[in-house]
């Protein structure tokens, strides 16, 4: 057995600063005294200079420092998906005539590997010929360079806490998780579900395919989480919903998407490690599914679509635990539309009906620009009371 490496989050074990600790406490489902903070992505760069400190013009020129800085003042006390430069991708009022088009946001043509997708028989042939063989090369490259890989991931997210210190806690994703998923961002939705609907041997598939990779991905990444003393938390995130439910019937995830997907996740399981679903659109249909596969959380609810957040915190895992929950402040209706007062008492609410271990509190999803400044302010006062430090 190879040694850890020696670049870990282990010596930090007796540094960590309050909200640190308050994070790590509620991911190990202790009782707490005060209920933490998630990350904030708030993408209006006028908020993110005048809420750290920073005068106009700062975070174009500096987008990591001002960002973090701004996660700081803001008392974020867990961050998993680290975005400094996110909000670059939008301007003062949101994406611009000039932004880029891709296939799934209107572009003109949708081209792969000198292969134009413009039918469901385009998408299979690309699937079978170039995606299928790049998944099976990926998967031996993995196994053939575990050990570095594991060593890779702990120090990047060194890397990433030694920048914040020891009050706000980084925690594993982006490269700490891999299933199989939908197409739709390679291909377009109307081909790649055209091609779903009438090639369902094809897509079961490419997901078998794709969860032999994931499988020996995880078990890496599972790795690095127990080796580096990373938080034994992993938030997975794949949009499967619209507002009115699943992007394809329920009943054929059961046949061809479930099955590969718990073969994926397998390795974070029996290693200890939790696992939160981020929730997009209305996947009400997909909860207890997801929890038999053994998913124990969720983060992201759009309450106006549907998603039963009283319902879901009085669930359990599979094995009869309570859920772990990231609940949200609405980023599509209360924070754009409501006054500070809906701010208010939409995070009462949300603590008042959430659970009473494993609880964080932040925003559905990012905040795009054009919330006023006072919902944000207000957002951040009811963290801190919510924290404890108020």
């Amino acid at each position: 057995m190879t040694s850890p490496p020696p670049d870990t989050f282990l010596p930090f074990a007796d540094r960590w600063q309050a909200n640190a600790r308050l994070a790590l406490d509620t991911m190990a489902m202790h009782p707490t005294r005060g209920i933490p903070t998630w990350m904030l992505n708030d993408m209006q760069w006028e908020h993110l200079e005048t809420l750290s400190g920073h005068p106009a013009g700062s975070y174009e020129r500096d987008p990591v420092t001002v960002y973090r800085d701004f996660q700081l003042k803001a008392g974020t006390c867990y961050i998993d998906q680290w975005i400094p430069k996110n909000p670059l991708t939008m301007k003062g009022q949101g994406y611009g005539a000039d932004t880029q088009r891709g296939a799934t946001t209107g572009a003109d043509a949708i081209v792969r590997d000198g292969r134009v997708i413009d039918s469901p028989e385009a998408v299979v042939e690309h699937m079978e010929t170039v995606i299928f063989p790049a998944w099976a090369r990926w998967r031996d490259e993995l196994e053939a360079n575990a050990d570095d890989e594991v060593r890779r991931r702990i120090a990047g997210e060194v890397a990433v806490q030694a920048r914040f210190g020891m009050n706000m806690l980084k925690g594993p994703y982006g490269n700490f998780f891999s299933f199989p998923g939908f197409l739709y961002a390679e291909y377009g939705y109307a081909n790649y579900f055209m091609a779903y609907a009438l090639y369902p041997d094809v897509m079961e598939r490419g997901f078998r395919i794709h969860a032999d990779a994931s499988v020996v991905h995880n078990r890496i990444a599972a790795r690095a989480i127990i080796e580096g003393g990373l938080p034994r938390l992993v938030r997975l995130d794949h949009d499967m919903a619209d507002s009115r439910g699943t992007l394809v019937n329920v009943e054929s995830l059961d046949r061809l998407w479930f099955p590969p997907f718990a073969r994926a996740i397998q390795p974070f399981l029996d290693a200890g490690i939790r696992l939160i679903w981020h929730c997009d659109g209305n996947l009400m249909e997909m909860v207890p599914r997801l929890l038999e596969a053994g998913i124990g959380g969720f983060q992201g609810f759009q309450y106006e679509d549907g998603m039963d957040y009283e319902k879901l915190c009085g669930m359990t895992d599979r094995e009869g635990n309570p859920l772990f929950i990231i609940a949200g402040v609405s980023v599509t209706r209360t924070l754009p539309h409501g006054t500070p007062g809906d701010v208010r008492r939409e995070m009462d609410w949300l603590v008042e009906k959430g659970p009473k271990v494993g609880l964080m509190l932040g925003c559905s999803s990012s905040i795009a620009p054009g919330v006023p400044l006072e919902n944000i302010k207000t957002l951040i006062e009811g963290f801190a009371h919510y924290r404890g430090n108020r």
